[in-house]
């Protein structure tokens, strides 16, 4: 029997698992989620955004617009690539980070302290406001690669289904 050959890439596969990891995040409006891989295509962190460990997410707000800044979640939250960063117990020089939405300038700057070289990304809604730019202007002058994946409109189906395995 001829092996299966409609398995997943690499980048779909550590895709994937960002994506999935981003619907652990509680956020009503914006669900992102990343995965750390090194050179010989191991997982070594995962990561979503979401308030820093030990803060309970019903003590703060989730709001994006509000009078005052600290009744927003920004700054409250941990972005995903930060978690990633921050879970990881492994040096990650030379890794590549998945992401499902264009790294922010706070994460830019992270993910250049961390070592990383390579940013997969899905999304870049924001790809015109002044932090993307930022971000852009440091991953550039820091030489962290970055790339939008476009698979198409593929779509993965997860089943928790025992006998499907």
């Amino acid at each position: 029997m001829p092996k299966k050959k409609d398995y997943l890439s690499w980048d779909e596969y550590f895709m994937g698992i960002a994506i999935l990891a981003s619907k652990r995040s509680k956020d009503p409006n914006t669900q992102v989620g990343s995965c750390i891989a090194n050179d010989d295509n191991i997982i070594v962190s995962i990561g979503y955004n979401g308030f820093p460990r030990g803060c309970s997410d019903d003590e703060f707000p989730w709001e994006r617009e509000a009078e005052k800044m600290e009744d927003t979640k920004y700054p409250y939250v941990v972005h995903s690539e930060q978690n990633a960063i921050l879970n990881s117990r492994q040096n990650l020089k030379g890794c590549k980070i998945y992401v499902t939405l264009f790294p922010c300038n706070e994460c830019a700057k992270a993910i250049i302290q961390s070592g990383i070289k390579q940013i997969y990304y899905l999304c870049d809604k924001y790809h015109d406001t002044p932090t993307q730019f930022v971000s852009r202007r440091l991953l550039d002058s820091a030489g962290v690669k970055y790339t939008a994946l476009d698979f198409g409109k593929k779509e993965i189906k997860i089943s928790f289904d025992k006998d499907l395995v």
